[in-house]
């Protein structure tokens, strides 16, 4: 059974955990204010909220329900369009009224999920933060200036919000009912049930419910995203140590990764969109195997090492790198999962780059991606590791390219001479994301670019020829 508040009513439902949250709150409680556009988590349109109970405050996040399982609302408060309805129309959709920023309608209710969610957080609200928040949400009708107005009104309105108490201050600013304040009394009813084993293992649900909807819907599920041991982000024997079901929101949010990565938070950026962000965790990524896997070349390039488990509690651990053996096929058993990875950090002669280009900037699959780990002193490089996404039938590591690299002196001619070894050891395709050529020449340019950003005193004149 599972057990969440669904706006200010808690429910029990003995529907199967692999239904998609989206089909329970329109088909079963009758709530069609959320709507149905892709059921591929791209449009926003069936955009909820998921507030979590830690330490006495409410924590809340929008995700896409398309792709969310429902037992993932266990102990949750799931929030729809018809729980932040009142009399009156709040701030948020006060301003979409007054800048015209809804045409046909279908994605509007997405759009004040989306602002609702960012109007409960725990921080100081930007210009940037309020359109941030809006990053899953695609409008085909308004061209998105009338709804970029919007997203200002909504900033000015929560310049004095209390971010010690913001539901308090929300509630008292007629931004949220008053249900609110009655929430965390309601989710610490709830008890903690005991985790279903099923043999499916889903963490977030992004990639499996686009590709095996009905499959996980039939199926006995393991849902891993409340996990505590599989979550987390530590520092330990100079190594950073990820949970598995760690999400790339919480990633973005750690000051622990921010500390190591100063350009954390323009490259996680792009990746995906806020709502997936929020719920697709990182080894759901690498386990997806997709050759263009944003987070999954993020790690590479680390040369970081996964840790797998399997059911008879035997463990295991191999180079993420070496996971992938051909087109979706991994060196992992059937009963096998990944609990945690890690990489050594960083020293201070050791640099980190990501580079990613998609048709739009945000909320899409790469044409190509890639990212570089490397170590200089004293224009000497001393290790690389550089990873290539959209090039191969799996997500790539240069390895060629990065032996070629090690032991050379820092210089345009030996990059060049690196980039001409790279183009032997890939094979893109032409698909719908470009000509294999175009793939070639952008893997290229980019990988120039992780010189010409991480040594610009260097390179930035530097033209690839």
């Amino acid at each position: 059974m599972t057990t969440f508040v669904l706006n200010d009513k808690i429910i029990q439902t003995y529907q199967p955990q692999g239904m998609t949250l989206l089909d329970f709150v329109r088909y079963h409680k009758h709530l069609i204010g959320t709507k149905i556009g892709c059921r591929e988590g791209d449009c926003g349109a069936c955009n909820l909220l998921m507030g979590e109970l830690i330490d006495g405050k409410m924590y809340y996040k929008s995700l896409t329900s398309c792709i969310t399982p429902l037992g993932n609302a266990q102990g949750k408060h799931i929030v729809s369009i018809e729980g932040l309805n009142m009399d009156e129309l709040t701030p948020y959709q006060q301003a979409m009224v007054d800048e015209s920023g809804s045409q046909c309608g279908i994605c509007t209710v997405g759009f004040i999920v989306s602002f609702a969610g960012e109007c409960l957080a725990y921080r100081p609200n930007s210009y940037e933060s309020v359109i941030g928040a809006i990053d899953g949400n695609i409008c085909r009708c308004t061209g998105y200036k009338s709804i970029e107005r919007a997203a200002k009104i909504v900033y000015n309105k929560l310049k004095n919000k209390d971010i010690e108490s913001p539901v308090a201050w929300l509630v008292k600013h007629k931004f949220i009912p008053e249900y609110f304040l009655n929430i965390p009394k309601k989710i610490s009813q709830i008890a903690t049930p005991t985790p279903e084993n099923g043999h499916v293992i889903v963490g977030g649900g992004t990639d499996l419910f686009v590709q095996k909807h009905d499959e996980i819907y039939e199926s006995s599920v393991n849902l891993i995203s409340d996990n505590k041991h599989l979550t987390g982000i530590r520092i330990e024997s100079g190594k950073c140590i990820i949970g598995a079901a760690t999400n790339a929101t919480q990633m973005l949010e750690s000051k622990v990764l921010n500390d190591i990565f100063p350009n954390l938070y323009t490259h996680l950026k792009l990746v995906s969109s806020t709502p997936i962000r929020n719920i697709g965790t990182v080894a759901g990524n690498f386990i997806n195997a997709s050759p263009i896997g944003d987070l999954t070349a993020f790690f590479i390039a680390l040369n970081s090492t996964i840790y797998l488990k399997n059911k008879s509690g035997n463990t295991r651990f191999l180079l993420l790198k070496d996971l992938y053996k051909g087109y979706k096929i991994l060196d992992k058993t059937e009963d096998e999962y990944i609990t945690h990875f890690s990489f050594e950090i960083p020293d201070s002669d050791t640099y980190f780059n990501f580079e990613k280009v998609s048709k739009r900037t945000y909320l899409d699959i790469a044409s190509v991606n890639t990212a570089m780990r490397i170590t200089v002193q004293n224009d000497y490089i001393k290790a690389v590791h550089i990873s290539a996404g959209g090039v191969a039938p799996i997500p790539k590591y240069l390895q060629q390219t990065c032996e070629y690299l090690t032991e050379k002196h820092l210089t345009e001619n030996t990059i060049l001479e690196a980039l001409e070894v790279m183009q032997n050891e890939v094979a893109p395709i032409s698909d719908a994301r470009g000509a294999k050529e175009y793939k070639r020449l952008l893997l290229r340019q980019l990988v120039f670019a992780h010189f010409m950003e991480l040594f610009p005193e260097k390179f930035e004149l530097a033209m690839v020829g």
